[in-house]
């Protein structure tokens, strides 16, 4: 290992082409160093905390978006599933026990995703057009069902999981512990188990995947299904921490979750992304945001910034592969 750095940093170039290989750690690294010569309060509990609160819900999207992206799909509908699973999950634990609620939410995550796993992989349906759809739906159905207004928690099983989702294990958020466990998964999963080389084998060549006999749609339908079903997650982490599920939530998340994936390096082309370079670009996006409002900066021109990273990433990528 040691040796192939050497060599690639002896070759022509070879420094600016190891940077900008590994661009999603050092501009990590850069950050926090920049993050803490601004604000003595950053590398504070209260704010390392509060910073892992605030991308755990985005970042667990972020791996069902690295999926679809995988495979070459796109998936817009995210945002707008958190806010209807985040309204379905507050009904049902009102009206039935805690874990019923949780497994209900996800089952239904994961059939929304599986609607539009349905259109892309087996009606051939652009994914652009089909997760669009969906989004209109998810986020129609969530004012309809809602009424347009939050819906608190008024049962035991609400008020346990608002504790969990505000509470710490180890001086470690419990929400951030749940999308760690999630990035490990998914980790395990990309690089040991053949589901995970499948899926990048189809965004790297779908048709050839399909001659060597890869059933590609069921791949395909999987990876919306299972993105629908970590949005369901994600609901359940949301509407804990505030306690309450409401229809504006996930407002432009699947925009976030997409630049998380993009900034971590993956193509939107499909066949390039890994779940750990994903985490690191949650990481950057959040770090950013908490820079931005150390420095009260507001909201709008966060916005700007992030949009320029997302084709500062591009274009490094474009760079990489040259």
């Amino acid at each position: 290992m040691a040796l192939t750095i050497k060599q690639q940093l002896s070759s022509p170039g070879g420094l600016l082409k190891f940077l900008v290989k590994h661009n999603t750690i050092f501009i990590f690294i850069l950050l926090l160093i920049f993050s803490a010569l601004i604000s003595d309060v950053f590398f504070t509990s209260t704010n390392l905390s509060n910073l892992l609160k605030q991308v755990s819900g985005i970042g667990i999207i972020s791996i069902g978006m690295l999926l679809v992206i995988l495979t070459g799909g796109i998936d817009l509908s995210v945002g707008s599933m958190v806010a209807l699973l985040a309204v379905t999950f507050a009904i049902l634990v009102n009206v039935v026990v805690l874990p019923l609620a949780i497994i209900l939410t996800i089952i239904i995550g994961f059939g929304l995703g599986s609607v539009s796993g349905y259109l892309v992989a087996y009606q051939k349906m652009a994914p652009f057009v089909a997760t669009l759809a969906l989004m209109t739906i998810a986020r129609g159905l969530g004012f309809i069902s809602s009424k347009g207004s939050p819906i608190t928690f008024k049962t035991p099983g609400g008020e346990f999981m608002s504790n969990f989702a505000n509470n710490s294990t180890l001086a470690v958020p419990n929400i951030a512990i749940v999308f760690f466990l999630i990035v490990i998964l998914a980790m395990v999963l990309l690089r040991y188990n053949v589901f995970g080389r499948l899926i990048i084998a189809i965004g790297s060549n779908e048709e050839a995947s399909r001659l060597s006999g890869i059933k590609v749609n069921k791949y395909k339908f999987l990876v919306y299904a299972i993105s629908g079903a970590l949005a369901a997650t994600a609901a359940v982490i949301v509407a804990s921490r505030t306690n309450l599920g409401s229809p504006n939530m996930g407002m432009a998340w699947e925009l976030d979750a997409i630049a998380a994936v993009v900034i971590g390096g993956a193509s939107l082309n499909g066949g390039k992304g890994t779940a750990i370079n994903t985490l690191m670009g949650v990481l950057i996006l959040g770090l950013i945001g908490n820079i931005l409002n150390l420095l009260n900066v507001p909201s709008y021109p966060q916005q700007v910034v992030k949009g320029a990273i997302i084709i500062f990433a591009v274009l490094l990528q474009r760079f990489d592969s040259k």
